[in-house]
Formats: structure tokens, C-alpha cells, sequence
């Protein structure tokens, strides 16, 4: 995934903790928030509790595939902060991925059917 689309700052992410629009999961939760731009950023947060850094960053590497794929078929303009939570560690990527699309899904950002291809 590009650097463009990527939150990176302290502050962007505490703007969507504070102002964004939440849907959780039992395996994540998703934060939304419009960014006046004319693509979405994405940003990910895998805390200690998940795991040692091996699975922090196998969680984290799974999560942003899913998104990439995700990616052509959403609406732009948007931030969008995923949480992961520990009942995602062991799940394969074909889970995470449909939970991801879910959860885009309810917040509303998802244009057209994507396919179960």
C-alpha cells in the first residue's frame, strides 16, 4: 500500500478516536471519519495484548492485505483506523478478510458488490 495512504500521525488517529463514527467486532473494530481528501488513508492498531511482535505484526500484515484488496471497491475521502482485537490472532486470512469487508460494509463505505472471488 502506498505511503499516501497511510495514517501515521498521533494526531489523525486521535481525531478519529475522538470524532469518528465506531464498528466494532468481536475480531475488530473499525473507526470512519471523512478527511477532505480525494483518497482514504488507512491506519492500523495492534496493541501488546495481542500477542509478542511476531504476531502483532502477522495480524498486521494480514489486516492491511485485506484492506488493499478491499481498497478499489470503497468510497474516498475517508481515514479509517482498524483495531485489532486478540480473537483475531488465530484466524485465517480468508475470515479476516470478510470481517474487514463487513465492517466497511456498515460503516457504509463499500461502492459496488465486490464478489466472493
Amino acid at each position: 500500500m502506498q505511503g499516501r495512504f497511510r495514517l501515521r500521525q498521533e494526531r489523525d488517529f486521535a481525531r478519529l478516536r475522538r470524532e469518528g463514527r465506531a464498528y466494532p467486532s468481536r475480531y475488530m473494530l473499525i473507526s470512519v471519519l471523512p478527511n477532505g481528501l480525494a483518497y482514504n488513508r488507512y491506519g492500523f492498531i495492534t496493541s501488546k495484548q495481542l500477542g509478542n511482535a511476531v504476531t502483532r505484526n502477522r495480524v498486521r500484515r494480514l489486516l492491511r492485505e485485506a484492506v488493499r484488496l478491499l481498497h478499489p471497491h470503497l468510497q474516498v475521502g475517508f481515514d479509517v483506523v482498524i483495531v485489532a482485537r486478540h480473537a483475531i490472532v488465530e484466524e485465517p486470512f480468508a475470515t479476516i478478510q470478510r470481517i474487514v469487508e463487513e465492517l466497511c460494509r456498515k460503516a457504509g463505505l463499500v461502492l459496488v458488490e465486490s464478489g466472493e472471488s
